[in-house]
C-alpha cells in the first residue's frame, strides 16, 4: 500500500475514534438536559437529515472540487464547530436546539467528507480491485475498532469529567485528522463536464445508478438492508431484555458480538471475492445476513443469540467491504461522487421506515416478529439482487472500466489518474 494511504487510514482512525466518543456522549448530553422523548429523537434524528436533504447534491458539488481539500476542510470545520457546545456546556447555557443544530452539521460535515473520500481513494490505489478491497477492509476495520469497541466507552468516561471534555476530545480527533488529510498528494479533480447546473448534474448522477442493474443492485442492498436492520434495532434492547434474560452489561456485551464478527468479515472478505467471485461472495453474505438475523429471532439463551449477531456481523463486514470496492472499481471518476451520495442516500431513506415497521410489528403481534420479518426481507433481497450482481455481470463491468493497455493507448494513464473509490 502506498503511502498516502496510511496517512489516509490514521487520519480516519483518529476521526472514527472521536467519531465514537460523541456518538455515546451526544445522547447522554441530551438526556442530562430532557427527558421527553421527542425532544432526544430530534437530536438523534438530525445527524441523518443532511443526507436526506443534500445527498445527491452534495456529491455533485464534491464532483466539482478539489477532494482532499474538501475532506481537510470539512474535518477542520467540524473541530471548529464542536468548541461552541463545549463552551456552551462550560458556561452552563446547553440547550436541546443547540444541541440539535450541532448534530446537523457535523453530519453535512460527514456527507462530504465521505463522499470526497470515496472519489479520492483510487489516486493512490487505482482500479486494482484486490488494493481497493484491500483498503476497505481497513478502513471498516478501523472505523469499526474506533466507532464500535473503544469510542463509546470513552465517551461515557470522558462525559464523567465534565460535560465539555468529549466534545473537546472530538473536536482535537478531527483537527488531528484535517492535519493529516492536509499532508495527502494532490489528486487530479475530474475532467470538467459540459457547464450544467448542479440540479441537473446531480439527476445524472442519481440516473446513472438506476440506469445501471449493477449499481443498482449494489444501492438496494443496503437500503433494503437498513430496512431490516434498523427494524431489529428498534426492538433489540426489549427483545433482549423480555425474552433473552439480558439486561444492560448483558446487552453491551451482545452488541460487541455483532461488531466482533464485523471486524471478522472485514478481515475475510477479499479472500471470500477471491474464491467465490465478488458477485457470488456479496449473494452469499446477504443469504448469511438473511439466515443469522432469523437465528436470532428462534435463539433460546443469550450465547446463540451473540452468535447469530456474531455471524450477522460478519456478514455485514464482508458485504461493505466488497460493495463499496466494486463501485470504485467500475464508476467514472467524474460521477463518483454523485453515485456514492445517491447510494448512501437511498441506504439512510430507508432508516426510517425500518424503524417504524419494527415498532408497528412488535406492537401490533409479538416481539419476535420484526426479527422473523426483518430475516425474510433480507432472503427475499437476497433473491432480487442475486442476478442483478452476479459475477457475469461484474466481470463484464470490470472489463468496460479497465483502461486500455499498451504504449499506443497513452490515455490509460490519465484514466487510472481519474479513477476512483468509495470507502463507505
Amino acid at each position: 500500500m502506498p503511502t498516502g494511504f496510511g496517512r489516509l487510514w490514521t487520519a480516519q482512525t483518529v476521526s472514527s475514534l472521536g467519531d465514537g466518543v460523541t456518538n455515546a456522549a451526544l445522547p447522554l448530553l441530551a438526556l442530562a438536559l430532557t427527558r421527553d422523548p421527542m425532544a432526544l429523537a430530534v437530536v438523534s434524528a438530525a445527524g441523518t437529515l443532511p443526507w436526506l436533504l443534500f445527498g445527491v447534491l452534495g456529491g455533485a458539488l464534491v464532483d466539482r472540487w478539489d477532494r482532499r481539500r474538501t475532506m481537510w476542510v470539512a474535518d477542520a470545520a467540524r473541530a471548529v464547530l464542536l468548541a461552541i457546545p463545549a463552551v456552551a456546556a462550560v458556561l452552563g447555557v446547553l440547550s436541546i436546539p443547540l444541541l440539535a443544530a450541532v448534530a446537523f452539521l457535523l453530519g453535512l460535515g460527514g456527507l462530504f467528507f465521505d463522499t470526497a473520500a470515496t472519489a479520492y481513494l483510487p489516486h493512490l490505489l487505482g482500479r486494482d480491485t484486490v488494493l481497493l478491497e484491500r483498503a476497505n477492509a481497513r478502513l471498516r476495520a478501523a472505523q469499526t475498532a474506533g466507532s464500535g469497541f473503544v469510542g463509546p466507552p470513552a465517551g461515557s468516561a470522558l462525559l464523567a469529567l465534565g460535560r465539555a471534555v468529549p466534545l473537546l476530545a472530538d473536536a482535537v480527533s478531527f483537527a488531528l485528522s484535517a492535519l493529516l488529510v492536509r499532508s495527502l498528494p494532490a489528486a487530479p479533480r475530474p475532467v470538467p463536464e459540459a457547464r450544467e447546473s448542479l440540479l441537473r448534474q446531480a439527476r445524472a448522477g442519481a440516473s446513472y445508478v438506476f440506469g445501471d442493474r449493477l449499481l443498482l443492485g449494489l444501492a438496494l442492498r443496503p437500503a433494503v438492508g437498513n430496512v431490516a436492520f434498523l427494524a431489529v434495532e428498534t426492538v433489540l434492547a426489549l427483545f433482549a431484555h423480555d425474552r433473552l434474560g439480558i439486561h444492560t452489561f448483558g446487552f453491551g456485551l451482545l452488541l460487541t458480538a455483532e461488531a466482533a464478527g464485523g471486524l471478522l468479515g472485514a478481515g475475510i472478505a477479499s479472500f471470500l471475492g477471491r474464491r467465490l467471485g465478488t458477485g457470488t461472495a456479496l449473494t452469499c453474505t446477504a443469504a448469511v445476513e438473511g439466515l443469522a438475523v432469523l437465528g436470532l429471532a428462534a435463539a433460546p439463551n443469550p450465547y446463540v443469540a451473540g452468535l447469530a449477531l456474531a455471524v450477522c456481523g460478519a456478514g455485514m463486514g464482508a458485504t461493505m467491504v466488497l460493495a463499496p470496492s466494486l463501485r470504485q472499481a467500475i464508476v467514472p471518476a467524474h460521477l463518483m461522487g454523485r453515485v456514492a451520495s445517491t447510494s448512501r442516500m437511498l441506504a439512510m431513506c430507508a432508516a426510517p421506515f425500518g424503524a417504524f415497521l419494527g415498532g408497528w410489528l412488535a406492537s401490533a403481534f409479538d416481539i419476535r416478529t420484526p426479527l422473523y420479518a426483518a430475516g425474510g426481507l433480507l432472503l427475499a433481497m437476497t433473491a432480487v439482487t442475486a442476478t442483478m450482481t452476479s459475477n457475469r455481470r461484474v466481470e463484464a463491468a470490470l472489463r468496460s472500466a479497465a483502461p486500455p493497455a499498451g504504449p499506443d493507448h497513452p490515455e490509460s494513464a490519465v484514466s487510472v489518474q481519474h479513477g476512483v473509490l468509495e470507502s463507505s
